[in-house]
């Protein structure tokens, strides 16, 4: 009953971090913007892998792409790759403290910059410039309020 009820969370913070990526801000503070979509979806992946695994973040991935106007597959293949290390070790993260975990998704993120330079610098696209490498540190520390966020409107309890 609670699952069905509370099914809705899924695809509207999957939309609403789609649509945090694609708000527009001053080009001072663009390199900050935390890689929304990877904090939502890791937290899917980590709380409900039945319903969120690789195919379900691939075809996310794509619509990113789609959406932000990039390479496509890019953020596919960089969110996969995420999901993919998140479900090998998802039986310890899961039980991790919540400092813990937010400093394994500042990992992920950090890897996430790694894999979008490496792509870019496959194809000869410039290099990501050095201030986007601050935006995994102000994803971990987001990570704890956006997993509280989340597990409450999950789980029907009060945020």
């Amino acid at each position: 009953m609670s699952r069905t009820r509370h099914a809705w969370v899924l695809p509207v913070s999957v939309l609403l971090a789609l649509l945090l990526a694609l708000l527009p801000l001053p080009p001072g503070v663009q390199p900050l913007r935390p890689y929304w979509l990877a904090l939502v979806l890791a937290y899917w992946v980590i709380e409900e892998p039945e319903r969120v695994g690789l195919g379900f973040v691939f075809l996310v991935g794509l619509v990113a792409d789609i959406s932000f106007g990039g390479l496509l597959g890019e953020q596919a293949l960089r969110l996969v790759v995420m999901a993919f290390i998140l479900q090998r070790f998802r039986a310890r993260l899961r039980f991790f403290p919540l400092s813990q975990q937010a400093l394994a998704i500042g990992g992920l993120l950090l890897n996430d910059r790694v894999v979008a330079s490496a792509i870019h610098f496959f194809i000869g696209q410039p290099l990501l410039p050095w201030a986007y490498w601050w935006a995994p540190l102000l994803g971990m520390a987001l990570w704890p309020p956006l997993f509280l966020l989340l597990d409450a409107l999950r789980l029907g309890r009060r945020a």
